[in-house]
């Protein structure tokens, strides 16, 4: 009997703290933010996806009277960032930019520090955009199609240029390339302003990159953009067809930045910064810099981001592996 009551006694107790420990994280969460929160973006300031973040971390410092502060980490391709991001407790007070590099780099390379599909949480896209099959403006191509056509009928003879050999717009003209059905050379580049040259100078016949790397160019009409790359028409460029349209069938490369925290986040933190990061990009002031980058400002829901990176991923390591391209 004695040892009946006392176990029933210990059950009581661990039921109390058990409650009480649960009260507590409610609170906690309730509470959220109660202090600074940090927001880790992987690469240098002043890029477009820098300044994105830097308006939302505004809008949400003003919403909840805590400073959302931006710590830029660069390095190693956006490893140092988010190993450093992911490294912070599970708290929802270190938030981390990802993007579909991410997914790329997770097809690439068979050894990464962290597995973009487990270790993060998503809260929300916060851009997406596709990319430009942009030609000179002096270049006899005035469609897709006639671009094939040529390269159809002379293998080899035509040469597409993009930036580094493993970036999106360097993988987005492989995956052309695989649709397409076509062969061509493809020509990385070091820099955007070295891309734009080789394509004024006719050095390569098309290039593949960002609407804001061939903004001034396009705006000078000094480029043709042949296509985009996304499932529907850019905004910015509602009269120019998309490949799909254009004939290259199952295409799409939509490339996208957001937010993440580390996978065991409460979810009342995670949606609340969902909610959050939404009213953020709805804001006039983040939206009128999206139209001018060529973005489309738009939150995702975490379930739907996460199934979006799943997706990106397959997509990659099957263009990495039926492209022979090397992993490392």
């Amino acid at each position: 009997m004695a040892l009946s009551v006392c176990c029933r006694r210990s059950f009581l107790i661990g039921a109390t703290l058990s409650a009480l420990a649960a009260t507590s994280a409610t609170a906690a969460d309730a509470d959220y933010p109660a202090k600074p929160v940090r927001v880790v973006v992987p690469y240098g300031p002043g890029g477009i996806a820098d300044v994105t973040m830097r308006l939302v971390a505004e809008n949400l410092s003003n919403k909840y009277h805590q400073q959302f502060y931006i710590e830029n980490r660069p390095g190693a391709g956006g490893i140092v960032g988010m190993q450093a991001a992911l490294q912070a407790p599970a708290d929802g007070y270190t938030m981390v930019m990802i993007g579909g590099g991410l997914t790329i780099a997770k097809a690439l390379f068979k050894h990464l520090p962290y597995d973009i599909e487990k270790d993060v949480e998503p809260v929300s896209t916060t851009a997406s955009y596709g990319l430009a099959m942009a030609t000179g403006a002096e270049s006899s191509f005035k469609s897709v199609a006639e671009f094939i056509a040529a390269a159809k009928v002379k293998p080899g003879s035509l040469s597409i240029g993009t930036i580094n050999a493993g970036s999106t717009q360097n993988l987005a003209a492989e995956l052309f390339r695989l649709r397409a059905g076509v062969d061509v050379t493809i020509i990385p580049y070091k820099t955007t302003p070295e891309l734009a040259s080789a394509v004024l100078r006719g050095d390569v016949q098309a290039a593949f990159e960002y609407f804001a790397g061939f903004q001034s160019q396009i705006a000078n009409h000094q480029m043709r953009v042949l296509a985009t790359t996304g499932k529907t028409r850019a905004a910015n460029l509602p009269d120019v067809p998309t490949l799909t349209e254009s004939g290259v069938k199952d295409y799409d490369v939509t490339s996208w930045n957001g937010l993440a925290v580390r996978t065991g986040t409460p979810p009342t933190i995670v949606q609340k910064l969902h909610d959050a990061v939404a009213d953020a990009l709805a804001s006039a002031k983040v939206q009128q810099f999206a139209q001018t980058a060529g973005m489309e400002a738009k939150p995702m829901q975490p379930d739907a981001l996460r199934t979006q990176i799943k997706a990106d991923v397959a997509q990659w390591t099957e263009l990495v592996q039926r492209a022979g391209i090397e992993r490392h």
